[in-house]
């Protein structure tokens, strides 16, 4: 049957069940949270604290077709990850259903381990390099399942699905749990994915490489829910946790479609004092951060806050006062890192404070404008940061549908036509963000708004700015390239993209 989108999508899928199709982007529901967790209790003079792996696994009840989770906030530079899991193999436990906020190309091992049937499950927010091609060449036996950030919060705060096991890399840890992501040779920051997994999971594992006297006396995550301490030598690379600076594009188009952008937000009328603010780290959504923070000098403005991922150039906007505060989940760099540290102000925020659908109002509710990026999009607006243009995984929403659905101005930016590919199509391969929740798509050729936001469309009738329908800008990137030849799939499944409320919006199929 057909969703409301048009996509074809089985009532039943096996390996995931029956399926719950997408109703729209504001379908009303009673919030659930389903509270009966349980935990171990720790009496005293009862010790918590490892210092070897394999004595800590012999402690820890495991078992086949167990769900296991860890959260990325190590990123390409994680060790975690794959220390656990080469144990778990080594002991020859099978069918695991890994559950990792995402996957970066540091993983790649793990391929081997879905091949021989150790993993036959991932749920995961975003996955890049090996493991997603692997999924896409249907090497995984169940298919994984794409949420969005605030989604994977909501799938554990439901019960939708129970970690057994949550193992926590920590950069910095006292013998009884309470962990900060600020101290540390590892440090990289917010935890913000980690918090969810610490409620809900059956037995939580803290892993640390920097052991520090009881207490702590940074915490962003307590010892309540902490079961065990493992000390280990490295939780991660440093230079792939994350980067000295994050670099703005120096690509003229890239920087073309930012001026535009930031040009876009001071007519839109959403630039004004306490408005909020978020924009990713690829480089073209720094620019705008970088022309924004000009406008709102020269203006006089001042945001109540930023937030998101944070990367460097919203800490300086933040230090020059444009800003009152950050809500921070997770740092893109350094700066960022440190900022937390130094200012009140700068705030860690958990997933499901962020951006959790399933709850009292989260932070992206409050939203003014989100900046975003796309892999392609259609006439309707809706967006693919999932797939990429060959149809392979390489990517997921992230933040991007919740962030897209929360915000009053979701804006799109990206090249019309790159390497000879256009960003609009008619059909997309995958449906990541649904359209509804996007209102403007902006290009070095021109800027077009949804015909849902009539509001904007009458604001800018009489703007010197470049605004097309999004047909006509489809129109001009054909005359560039031609039509291009279609991705071609087999009929297996081998992924589901969730929506950030459970719904299915869209299927991955297997590459042909």
């Amino acid at each position: 049957m057909k969703n409301i989108l048009g996509r074809e999508i089985p009532e039943f899928i096996e390996g995931y069940g029956e399926i719950a199709q997408y109703k729209g982007s504001w379908n009303k529901k009673l919030g659930k949270i389903k509270k009966d967790s349980s935990f171990k209790v720790i009496l005293p003079g009862e010790k918590k604290l490892f210092k070897e792996l394999k004595k800590l696994m012999d402690s820890l009840e495991l078992k086949d077709g167990m769900v296991v989770s860890f959260h990325h906030h190590l990123r390409n530079g994680d060790f975690v990850l794959n220390m656990i899991m080469r144990e778990i193999q080594e002991r020859g436990y099978k069918d695991i259903t890994l559950v990792a906020s995402s996957i970066f190309p540091c993983h790649k091992e793990l391929v081997l381990m879905m091949e021989a049937g150790i993993i036959t499950g991932i749920y995961s927010a975003y996955i890049s390099g090996p493991v997603a091609k692997a999924i896409s060449q249907g090497k995984l036996q169940k298919p994984a399942v794409m949420h969005t950030h605030g989604g994977r919060a909501r799938i554990f705060e439901t019960g939708e699905l129970k970690i057994d096991f949550a193992f926590v890399a920590a950069p910095s840890s006292d013998e009884y749990g309470n962990i900060n992501g600020v101290d540390g040779k590892s440090a990289c920051g917010a935890l913000g994915y980690a918090h969810t997994d610490v409620e809900w999971a059956e037995t939580v594992v803290v892993i640390t490489d920097n052991l520090v006297s009881y207490p702590n006396p940074t915490i962003e995550i307590n010892q309540t829910n902490i079961d065990y301490v493992l000390v280990v030598d490295a939780i991660g690379d440093p230079k792939g946790i994350v980067s000295g600076t994050t670099q703005v594009t120096k690509n003229p188009i890239g920087l073309k479609i930012a001026n535009l952008t930031s040009k876009f937000i001071a007519e839109s009328g959403y630039l004004k004092d306490e408005m909020s603010f978020q924009t990713g780290a690829g480089g073209t959504s720094l620019a705008v951060a970088v022309e924004m923070k000009d406008i709102m000098k020269a203006k006089g403005i001042v945001g109540s806050f930023a937030s998101g991922g944070i990367t460097g150039y919203i800490v300086d906007m933040y230090k020059e006062g444009l800003f009152k505060s950050i809500f921070d989940v997770q740092c893109f760099d350094l700066e960022a890192v440190k900022s937390i540290k130094e200012n009140k102000a700068h705030m860690t925020m958990s997933a499901s404070m962020y951006a959790n659908s399933n709850n009292k109002g989260c932070v992206v509710n409050m939203l003014d404008v989100v900046i975003l990026g796309a892999t392609e999009m259609d006439t309707n607006f809706n967006v693919n940061v999932t797939t990429g243009s060959d149809g392979y995984i390489m990517g997921g929403s992230g933040g991007h549908s919740d962030t897209a659905a929360g915000s009053k101005c979701c804006i799109i930016v990206s090249q019309l036509v790159n390497a000879r590919i256009s960003v609009i199509k008619d059909n997309i391969s995958t449906i990541t963000t649904p359209g509804e929740t996007v209102d403007v798509l902006v290009t070095e050729k021109g800027i077009a708004i949804n015909p849902l936001r009539k509001d904007l469309i009458e604001k800018f009738e009489n703007s010197s700015l470049p605004i097309k329908t999004i047909e006509e800008l489809k129109s001009i990137a054909d005359k560039l390239i031609g039509e291009p030849s279609p991705i071609e799939f087999e009929d297996k499944i081998v992924a589901l993209v969730q929506y950030r409320d459970g719904t299915i919006l869209d299927i991955v199929r297997k590459i042909k």
